[in-house]
């Protein structure tokens, strides 16, 4: 990660850190800009400036890193509602519908987006995109009976389907999955593919974020922007 992006991704960590509140449940993303909020979060109990909050992580690494730091965590099985999630996210097109999931952690992200009252989105300038699948592939979780059966399926569809891997076999997400990287170039309609990912059986999860971020906060050479979704 180069100075000035790390910088950016700071910029906006702390800023989504800004707008946690004394009392909250709060969701905590995975990736290299939730990180920053996290570490402000943290921070900010440490002085007092939060109290009594409890926080559900989006995946063990990231509850890992935030009990180390000494946030209380909330159960797993989520038994109040979250009032506020900060996460991040690979790409953000201009309706601030997003692919998530370069960190693997799409299917917990997705669990904690939905049951989120309020959704922060941070990024730097680079995440922003004219259509999504412009500059990231959309990751697929499939579990790991007949996931080439899911690969074809996915090239059905006109994706490019990659098993990633990590120390020379496959990655395994939390729960066990395997995530197809799959490549579709910009997504003419991302409403339509997700409806067809979500009919398929053997997809448990899919990058596409849709309709579910309130705000995203953009930090890059031009400063801070804070958008906001408008409500139909």
């Amino acid at each position: 990660m180069g100075e000035p992006v790390a910088r950016f991704k700071k910029q906006a960590g702390d800023q989504a850190a800004s707008l946690v509140l004394s009392g909250m449940v709060i969701g905590l993303g995975t990736g290299s800009t939730s990180i920053f909020a996290i570490r402000r979060v943290a921070a900010r109990l440490r002085t007092g400036d939060l109290k009594d909050i409890l926080a559900i992580a989006t995946s063990r690494a990231t509850e890992a890193t935030a009990r180390a730091l000494g946030i209380p965590m909330l159960e797993d099985d989520m038994p109040r509602e979250i009032d506020l999630t900060i996460d991040g996210a690979d790409e953000v097109d201009s309706a601030l519908d997003l692919i998530k999931g370069g960190g693997g952690a799409l299917l917990r992200e997705k669990i904690v987006a939905q049951a989120s009252r309020r959704n922060v989105i941070v990024v730097d300038a680079g995440k922003l995109s004219p259509r999504l699948g412009t500059h990231w592939p959309l990751p697929v979780e499939v579990i790991e009976f007949g996931w080439r059966s899911q690969a074809r399926f996915l090239e059905g569809l006109g994706a490019v389907a990659t098993p990633r891997t990590i120390g020379g076999g496959l990655y395994r997400t939390d729960q066990g999955n395997i995530i197809l990287d799959s490549r579709f170039g910009p997504i003419a309609d991302v409403a339509e593919l997700a409806v067809e990912l979500d009919g398929r059986a053997g997809v448990v999860a899919h990058g596409l974020f849709l309709a579910t971020a309130s705000d995203v906060i953009v930090a890059g050479e031009d400063g801070m922007r804070h958008l906001r979704r408008e409500r139909e």
